[in-house]
């Protein structure tokens, strides 16, 4: 039986790079790399289930394709080693409960109303939309990429609009963080974390343009506590790879204003403008290839 280190599933065109990332840092550890793509993927699941081949380590980018269900289920039942397992990947991705979550942990958080599914609650109970401020946002707790998500939202009507968008999910009104400025620039944050090591980038909340943070201005600008809060979201969700939004408020508060995207788009800078910077995602890639070798042995 042919037996590989990691194998990585994923079927988005714009993973390439990221899978070319992956390929070179197992390369360059003499692992061996399994990429299941809709080109091969019924071959590689004949493969498993025949016993010709097998893996250590599952790293799925394809959890929402229901064709390599197999894949899955056979890590799951040879217990192998699975780089955000599912069970924790739908617990975490559920905005509502992080949001409380979170709140236990002592993290700060927007202000925000947890609102039952519509299927549940279709006549909205009253609560007082004031503390939510003049405008306000409306989000599904589960999904990500501004699916669904109302961002100027200002009544009651808006919440129910938004609700039967996905009327068999909870929703989040949330009021609006303000960003201070540092440097001319809003101190919002993107960090990617990936087994114990954190990657803060600067993020524009209107753009989605990325730069990375220098260790430099974290120094200048007094910014540990990005690295320190991504640190305790990870004790909190328990996963191995995610990324999480910071804002540092005019109050001086480190605002967690979106919470865990197990989701991450690998897109890179250099080929989207919006993309993550090329060197953080190949850094990603490295440390998602090194927790592989550390739970392998």
């Amino acid at each position: 039986m042919e037996t590989c280190d990691l194998c990585l599933t994923w079927y988005w065109e714009y993973d390439d790079d990221f899978a070319r990332f992956i390929q070179e840092a197992c390369s360059a550890r003499g692992l061996r790399l399994w990429q299941v793509t809709p080109l091969n993927v019924l071959d590689a699941i004949t493969s498993l289930y025949s016993g010709n081949t097998t893996f250590h380590t599952l790293l799925d980018r394809a959890n929402d394709e229901i064709l390599y269900e197999p894949i899955r289920r056979y890590a799951r039942e040879n217990n192998l080693r699975y780089i955000n397992p599912p069970n924790l990947s739908h617990w975490s991705e559920d905005k509502a409960t992080m949001h409380l979550e979170l709140i236990e942990a002592g993290l700060q958080t927007p202000h925000t109303i947890l609102i039952a599914p519509f299927i549940e609650q279709p006549v909205l109970p009253e609560f007082d939309l004031n503390p939510l401020g003049e405008k306000f946002v409306i989000k599904p707790a589960i999904g990500g990429g501004g699916e669904g998500v109302t961002m100027n939202a200002s009544t009651r009507d808006d919440i129910q609009r938004a609700r039967i968008e996905f009327p068999d999910q909870k929703y989040l009104a949330q009021a609006h963080i303000d960003a201070r400025l540092l440097a001319r620039r809003e101190a919002w944050f993107r960090v990617f974390y990936v087994g114990g090591d954190c990657w803060p980038c600067w993020w524009n909340p209107s753009t989605h343009v990325y730069a990375e943070l220098t260790s430099d201005e974290e120094r200048q600008f007094e910014l540990a506590p990005v690295r320190q809060v991504t640190e305790r979201i990870a004790q909190v969700c328990k996963l191995d790879w995610f990324s999480t939004e910071i804002a540092l408020t005019n109050e001086n508060k480190f605002v967690v204003v979106d919470y865990v995207n197990d989701g991450i788009d690998t897109r890179i800078q250099s080929k989207a403008v919006d993309g993550v910077p090329d060197g953080v995602m190949k850094q990603i890639a490295n440390k998602l290839v090194e927790l592989t070798i550390i739970k392998k042995q």
